[in-house]
Formats: structure tokens, C-alpha cells, sequence
């Protein structure tokens, strides 16, 4: 390959655009209109924009995309994680229009992803497994009644999906309906697919993966462990490698298990292949991700190979570079830095970065892809940057990592920083008393920390755009006053006081899906009545007080922080 079109937005396009350098090849940026002042745009040799509109209209347009590699002259693509990499028609259409994948096969991705299906090739390998629906539910009344012939919990998971998106955990026979609908419909959004099928669910469970590496030449390499036990509605915070407090039989059954996966699929290029593990130790296959991770460099860091340079030599039909995984080096922990406030549930906070000074010192990498000024949209996923921290043991790396985090500074949106310095602090965490934490933990034990200020960004009086001509990208300042109504305003979050007056109030910006109540119901004081998206994560708005609602605004409306949805007289 020569010149490598990057079908991604933010860190990952950033780090992709490295590695490519790195291996000798031209990197290429897309950037819809909401990113046009992003930074991965003006980090690629050339960046071409994908318009307006949501993702749908943008990085997950295969025909735009396709498009952009032929005007630029792209003999490759490389999708990242998210938006279109596990998608088998983008592999397809890569591949017919004469471009180098970077990735598995189309029939594996298709078989892989189909969660259902993934879960057969998984017994077939003999992988430990837990029991699940035959296929996809047809209805929330299916759910219905493979929780009660499975027993609870159950977990609802889109079939056609990954890194958490789609997946509801039910306790209760009472909310298995509702909580499949939102899978369903958070399916749709995130992989374009809304089918569901549900597996029971190990409580308290931890988060293990195997990452994975085979070439075109029948070489497979299993390159370690990660722990990615911490997460938040069911999306990971912290990763670790390799994966601490494992007995040596049972980090062997899941390598083991993850390399024959791979072999009775036929599987090429960088894969993770996930499990649960219980308390007691009983392990099950979750799913295999046909891509990179979010996570993939605490394993580099573990085992110093650049995974995105290997997939790139395997894309070019060249072996691995490497013919045994190597013995760990260090321990890593990696710390996702997203744009969300843990003292408001984890709310997503887009918005302008007005600072932001990262760490530095030895053991410190920094995978970013905004600096000061950037603008977070409302219209992605909420990671801004990765803070991956190493040591000789882990009690170093968790040393390093409270030095790090306490240089670490952003201002303009709220972060997950605070959450992270708290958690170096929590012994279930750092392991004096036993490693405890897990998916769960940080809904069920966490003990909280305070909500981050009230951020009201200030209009500046010059609207900054960019302007591209034959694929380089120029920067714009024009007077504000040109754009009154039309210029997108900065992030504010609610200004009333939660739980205080009449008014149902929007807590970040975003998008109303839908009304959990009719138009002038009645509705008690907590009670959950609209359901709202922002960064790909559904957040449900309760009722600030009992009486009778009107309905203000309609759902898709897009509304900004603070907006009135309805009144509660």
C-alpha cells in the first residue's frame, strides 16, 4: 500500500496516521461537518469532508467513503474501532473497488459478528460458554421467556454489535420489555441492525480479553491478557495488561481458548477474543471483536509491537514480524479521558476545551485527539484521549498513574479525570485486600465523588471554520455577528437546580428519542419520563416532582443543555 485512507474520526484516526507514517504510507483523513475543526483532520498528508448530518450521513456512508478514496487515489482503508470496522458490507466495498482491507475477511466479520453465530464457532472450539438464546428474539415477550426459562439476570445484547452499545442487563422479569426495547433501538443507532439475543448473565463478573494477531501465512499469536473489569453502562473505563490476580490455569484457558476460536474461524488480522469471569472463577465467551481496540496499547506497551503497524504488514500479505509472543515487559493501565461528569451519573458534557495539559514523565503515552480549543460534539462517542501509564510492576504503574492523573488538566467540559484519581484510592482497585472490582462495581460499590462545577462556555466574537481545497484544509475566521441563529453555541449545562421547580429540563445536549409518557399523564416525583442520546449513551430524564406533564418539546428534537422539555404542573 502507498497511501492509506483512515474511515475514522479522533484519537484513533490520530494514532492510525502515525503508524502509517511509521510504515512508510500516506495517511488520508475524512471529517464530517461537526469535525471540521478536529484535530485528526490536520494531522493526515490530506483530509476530504463527508458534509453534514449524523453519523448515518457521514462515517458510516459507505458509498461517501468510497467515494473519497477514489478522488484521493487511497489503495487502502483502515476503519478503526467503531462506526464501520465490524461491518462486513464496508470490507465487501472496500475490497470491490480494488482497496486493501485492513482487517479480517468479510466472512469472518459476518460470522463474528453475528453474536449468535459467534457463540456456536465458540463451542465448536471448545471455549467455555454459558447459556443463551438459539438466535435473535423476535420480541420483548421472547425475552420475556428465556428469563424465566434461563433465570435471572439475563443479559440483552444487539446480535450485530460491540463495545457494549445494545446491551441491557435485567433483573427483574418486570423490565425485561422495556430494557429490550432500548437494546433494540441503541442497536439500531450504534451498528444499523436493532436484532437482539439474550445469554445469561454472570453477576459481578469480571472483564477479560486475549488480543489476538494472525496473518496470512497461518501464524497465530496470542500476545497476552487485559483486564477491562471497570466500566460504566457497560462501557470500559480502565484497561489493564496484563491481566492481574489470575491463576496460570486460568490466564491458559483463556488464551487457549481464544487461539482455537481463531483457528476454527479462519481468522486474519487483529482480533480480541472477550470472556466473563465469575467470583468463583467460571469463565464464558463473550464475544470476539474483529477489529482494534480502544484498548490495544496496554498491550503494546506489555509487549513492544505496534499492533497497527502488524496489521498494516498483513494487509500486505507479509508474515508477522514476529514468530512467539513475547513475555510481558511491564505492567500497563490504560485510563480513557472522556468528555462525561461521574458526579452526574456520567452524564456526556460536548463542549469547547478551553485547557488542557496532559502529563509527561517517564511511563507516560498519551493517545489524544483534542487539544486546547477543540470542540467535543454531541453527535459521538464521549473519548477524547487515552492516558496509558507503565511500570516494572503494577504497584509502579498505579504510583506513576496518581502522579500522572494529578498533572492532568481540562477545562471547558467536565471529565472523567476526578473518577480515575478516586479510583487509584479504592483498595478493591489497587488490591491489598483482594482485586474486586468488576463490570458492576462502579454502579453498585463506587462510593461517588462530587459533581464537576456548572460550565457556561462565553461566545467569542470570531466563528472559526475551515475551508478545503484539493484536499488540504484551511483555516477561517469570519465575524460571530454573520452567524447569529446559525452558529452552533457552546456546551451549558443546565442551569436549574436538579430536582428543584416544575420544569423538565435536558441535562446534556442531545437528542430526545422518545416519551416514556402520554401528553397530561399523571407522573410521580423520580419517575422516569423521556429517554435522551448524547455520545451514543441513553439517559433517562425523571420527573423533578409529581403532578400532571405537558409536553414541550417532540421526540428527535434536538435540544440543547438546559432546554425545557416539559412542565410538570
Amino acid at each position: 500500500m502507498k497511501k492509506l485512507l483512515i474511515a475514522n474520526r479522533g484519537e484513533i484516526a490520530i494514532r492510525l496516521a502515525r503508524a502509517a507514517r511509521d510504515y512508510g504510507v500516506s495517511p488520508v483523513a475524512i471529517y464530517a461537518d461537526a469535525d471540521a475543526g478536529a484535530l485528526h483532520a490536520s494531522m493526515a498528508d490530506e483530509a476530504y469532508g463527508l458534509g453534514p448530518g449524523r453519523p448515518s450521513d457521514t462515517y458510516l456512508n459507505i458509498e461517501k467513503i468510497i467515494a473519497i478514496a477514489a478522488r484521493c487515489g487511497a489503495d487502502a482503508i483502515h476503519p478503526g474501532y467503531g462506526f464501520l470496522s465490524e461491518r462486513a458490507e464496508f470490507a465487501e466495498a472496500v475490497q470491490n473497488a480494488g482497496l486493501k482491507w485492513v482487517g479480517p475477511a468479510a466472512r469472518v466479520i459476518r460470522a463474528l459478528g453475528d453474536k449468535v453465530e459467534a457463540r456456536h464457532i465458540a463451542a465448536k472450539a471448545g471455549a467455555p460458554l454459558v447459556k443463551g438464546s438459539d438466535g435473535p428474539l423476535g420480541s420483548a415477550a421472547d425475552a420475556v421467556a428465556f428469563a424465566r426459562s434461563a433465570g435471572l439476570p439475563i443479559a440483552i445484547k444487539a446480535a450485530f454489535g460491540g463495545g457494549g452499545r445494545g446491551m441491557k442487563v435485567a433483573w427483574t422479569l418486570e423490565e425485561v420489555p422495556t430494557l429490550f426495547e432500548s437494546a433494540v433501538r441503541e442497536a439500531e443507532e450504534a451498528f444499523g441492525r436493532g436484532e437482539c439475543y439474550a445469554e445469561q448473565f454472570l453477576h459481578r463478573p469480571r472483564h477479560i480479553e486475549a488480543q489476538v494477531l494472525a496473518d496470512t501465512h497461518g501464524n497465530i499469536l496470542v500476545l497476552g491478557t487485559r483486564d477491562c473489569s471497570l466500566q460504566r453502562r457497560n462501557q470500559k473505563l480502565v484497561e489493564e495488561a496484563p491481566a492481574p490476580f489470575l491463576t496460570d490455569a486460568q490466564r491458559r484457558t483463556i488464551e487457549e481458548a481464544a487461539r482455537a476460536i481463531c483457528v476454527e474461524v479462519g481468522y486474519t488480522g487483529a482480533g480480541t477474543v472477550e470472556f466473563l469471569m465469575s467470583p468463583e472463577g467460571v469463565i464464558s465467551f463473550l464475544e470476539v471483536n474483529t477489529r482494534l481496540q480502544v484498548e490495544h496499547p496496554v498491550t503494546e506497551e506489555t509487549t513492544g509491537i505496534d499492533i497497527v503497524v502488524e496489521q498494516l504488514r498483513i494487509a500486505d500479505g507479509l508474515p508477522l514480524s514476529l514468530s512467539q509472543p513475547p513475555a510481558p515487559r511491564c505492567h500497563a493501565i490504560e485510563f480513557r479521558i472522556n468528555a462525561e461528569d461521574p458526579g452526574r451519573g456520567f452524564l456526556p458534557t460536548p463542549g469547547r476545551i478551553t485547557s488542557f495539559l496532559a502529563p509527561t514523565g517517564p511511563g507516560i503515552r498519551l493517545d489524544s485527539g483534542v487539544v486546547a480549543g477543540s470542540e467535543i460534539p454531541s453527535l459521538y462517542d464521549s473519548l477524547m484521549a487515552k492516558l496509558i501509564v507503565t511500570g516494572a510492576t503494577r504497584g509502579e504503574a498505579l504510583a506513576r498513574a496518581r502522579r500522572a492523573l494529578s498533572e492532568f488538566e481540562v477545562e471547558g467540559v467536565a471529565t472523567v479525570i476526578p473518577f480515575h484519581r478516586a479510583l487509584l484510592q479504592e483498595k478493591a482497585f489497587t488490591g491489598e485486600n483482594g482485586f474486586t472490582v468488576h463490570t458492576g462495581w462502579i454502579e453498585t460499590e463506587f462510593r461517588g465523588i462530587a459533581p464537576a462545577p456548572r460550565v457556561e462556555a462565553a461566545d467569542g466574537a470570531l466563528v472559526h471554520s475551515f475551508i478545503e481545497i484539493d484536499g488540504r484544509r484551511h483555516r477561517i475566521a469570519l465575524p460571530a455577528q454573520l452567524f447569529a441563529g446559525i452558529a452552533p453555541t457552546q456546551t451549558a449545562l443546565a442551569a436549574a437546580d436538579e430536582g428543584a421547580g416544575p420544569r423538565v429540563t435536558a441535562p446534556m445536549a442531545g437528542t430526545l428519542l422518545s416519551w416514556l409518557v402520554e401528553d397530561g399523564a399523571s407522573v410521580a416525583e423520580g419517575e422516569p419520563v423521556a429517554i435522551m442520546e448524547a455520545m451514543k449513551m441513553e439517559t433517562r430524564i425523571r420527573a423533578p416532582r409529581a403532578g400532571h406533564i405537558r409536553i414541550a418539546q417532540q421526540p428527535t428534537a434536538a435540544v440543547a443543555a438546559g432546554a425545557e422539555l416539559a412542565l410538570i404542573d
